[in-house]
């Protein structure tokens, strides 16, 4: 029988990790970048991609089942080829680095994408970007090695699918079959390359699915209760301080 020697206040975290990770996928996105530098500081930077990655998957069928429809798979066509070159770059990039240039590294990444909420944020309505193949490509890149250093795309991709002007459900669904085609892709990276996942770490992960399904179920409920304004700015505020402790 696998053991897992933590503490009870690292149980309680991974548990409220698997619950943001649920409820990240279900309309509550910002939740999802807790959850990185939290398990960053419990795992180490490379180690906590591989446990996050397996948690995220779940997510992603759960959140595909709900909203498969309504993808737009033309904006799908242009951003993954640049997203799978940005992985290439990010394996490199894990392969090279020490673990606590790559905890940096990942706390950078934050940062970047908590500044791009914000300036999103303050732009609203205005589109800067046209829908031409270089922007496309940018964001893909970037979105690509996010994802693969620190599963931090987020923000990047929701930047380039507000910038297509998509309704809801589409944005959605289109978010929802990216992400599950970025992170299956993933999986056998992780496990034969950077030899982050394991079946220890994919049994620690599959202790986490209640969580996550509680935390999808909870998602759903308080989208309709919560202020939208205090949300994202509590998840900024915690986000940008969890990632601070990642560069002590």
């Amino acid at each position: 029988m696998l053991e897992f020697d933590f503490s009870v206040i690292q149980w309680i975290l991974l548990a409220v990790c698997g619950m943001f990770v649920g409820m990240s996928k279900v309309g509550i996105p910002g939740v999802s970048m807790l959850v990185v530098p939290t398990l960053a500081i419990i795992f180490g930077g490379k180690a906590s991609t591989g446990i996050l990655l397996p948690m995220l998957m779940m997510a992603d069928i759960f959140a595909v089942s709900y909203y498969h429809r309504h993808a737009e798979w033309k904006y799908l066509w242009k951003l993954l080829p640049w997203a799978f070159v940005g992985i290439g770059i990010a394996l490199w990039v894990g392969e090279v680095v020490n673990d606590i240039w790559f905890k940096n590294i990942i706390a950078i990444l934050v940062f970047l994408c908590i500044g791009l909420m914000l300036w999103k944020d303050r732009r609203k309505g205005n589109n800067l970007f046209p829908d031409t193949l270089w922007f496309a490509a940018s964001m893909g890149v970037l979105g690509g090695f996010a994802t693969m250093i620190g599963n931090v795309a987020g923000p990047i991709f929701a930047i380039y699918l507000l910038a297509m002007h998509l309704p809801k459900n589409s944005f959605i669904g289109t978010g929802a079959w990216f992400f599950l085609i970025v992170n299956f892709s993933k999986f056998p990276l992780h496990i034969f390359v950077w030899k982050t996942i394991s079946w220890h770490t994919l049994t620690l992960d599959l202790l986490m699915l209640p969580g996550i399904a509680i935390g999808a179920f909870l998602g759903v409920q308080l989208v309709k209760r919560i202020s939208e304004g205090l949300y994202r700015t509590a998840v900024i505020i915690i986000t940008a301080l969890s990632a601070f402790l990642l560069l002590i």
